[in-house]
């Protein structure tokens, strides 16, 4: 408890362009002023973020925290629950669309153990912090212990920190955790008080009838598990997910260091609004990828007060939407840090600056 008490301590407020330097930047570069769009705003919130208008992105991560759940027993996956170690494997040899799309945009991508229900040999790009061997079945009882909920979060500050040292200047967040929707479902449900009909969807393709039956096993553990939606770690303890602890944890750390957080999908988002119960002024360290194709993720963004950069129905995980976000954010970056001025450009300003 002691890490993420020191690392909650360690956040500042965001202050987003206090002094007008970012915006009189922006004015000043050889384009129509705001003719850029959203760019414009990705690099002002990375500026404000960094606290200079010349911080360049070298660094970048995406961390995809992987973990099995116990209710996944009750058949609220399309996939069975062995698909979770697989997918680790394949991440490793890097056959992964989340490997392809780092690749893409260059970012390292570094896999994470939480709590797989299975046991990997150390190798490069894995980091084994397991807090146990899949979570309880939330259908019966909670996921974890208090003391487990504390320990998954702090897995999240620890691998950041040891990323840390090796240089970071923005991060990604993914997941991979079959029937992960379910305990996310009942995150987003229980935080918004919403019913959970209107933030449950169809996670990795369940028909109508699945759906339903998804709905009411998400009920029930609500039901038995007695929530208290002031305290963010009883919901993670209650209804959560090793891997969503340690998302939110990341997301803890990322803050407590000055870094950008680009969060995923569905379940990123759930992790986001964990962590920003547990400590607020997280939230102007996170920016929004993607809205996917969940039903409750637009909810869970606009619970954050989040418009995501992208809108492609993904639904992937892994980090995917996260890692494409970087690149518009970079995109924007390079704009503000980069372009030419009127007067460097040798390019007339507009009659209004006459």
């Amino acid at each position: 408890m002691r890490l993420l008490n020191q690392t909650i301590e360690d956040i500042e407020e965001v202050s987003i362009d206090p002094d007008g330097e970012i915006r009189d930047r922006l004015n000043k570069l050889a384009i129509p002023s705001g003719s850029l769009g959203r760019l414009e705003e990705f690099a002002t919130v990375y500026a404000s973020i960094k606290g200079s208008i010349n911080a360049p992105i070298r660094h970048k991560v995406v961390f995809t925290m992987a973990g099995d759940h116990g209710v996944s027993s009750e058949g609220v996956s399309a996939f069975p629950q062995e698909v979770t170690r697989q997918m680790v494997e394949n991440f490793l040899e890097g056959n992964a669309a989340i490997n392809i799309f780092a690749r893409h945009v260059g970012a390292r991508v570094v896999i994470v153990d939480c709590g797989v229900n299975a046991e990997f040999e150390p190798r490069e790009g894995l980091k084994i912090k397991k807090v146990g061997y899949g979570t309880g079945n939330i259908a019966h009882g909670p996921a974890m212990s208090t003391e487990q909920a504390v320990q998954s979060l702090e897995v999240g500050i620890e691998v950041l920190n040891e990323e840390f040292c090796n240089g970071l200047d923005i991060v990604a967040t993914g997941d991979m955790g079959i029937a992960n929707t379910t305990p996310s479902s009942a995150i987003i449900a229980c935080l918004t008080e919403l019913d959970v009909s209107k933030v449950t969807g169809r996670g990795t393709g369940l028909d109508n009838w699945e759906v339903e039956r998804k709905i009411g096993i998400i009920e029930r553990a609500l039901d038995i598990n007695e929530l208290d939606p002031s305290d963010p770690i009883d919901v993670l303890a209650k209804v959560g997910g090793f891997e969503i602890g340690g998302i939110a944890g990341l997301c803890l750390a990322a803050a407590s260091h000055k870094i950008p957080v680009l969060i995923d999908g569905f379940i990123s988002t759930a992790a986001a609004l964990i962590a920003c119960a547990i400590e607020p002024k997280v939230n102007g360290y996170i920016i929004a990828s993607h809205v996917s194709a969940e039903n409750g993720h637009r909810i869970a963004l606009e619970k954050l007060g989040k418009k995501a950069i992208l809108d492609l129905n993904l639904r992937l995980g892994e980090g995917t939407g996260a890692v494409l976000g970087i690149n518009l954010v970079e995109a924007g970056v390079k704009i503000l840090t980069q372009l030419a001025t009127f007067s460097k450009g040798r390019v007339s300003v507009p009659n209004s600056q006459k």
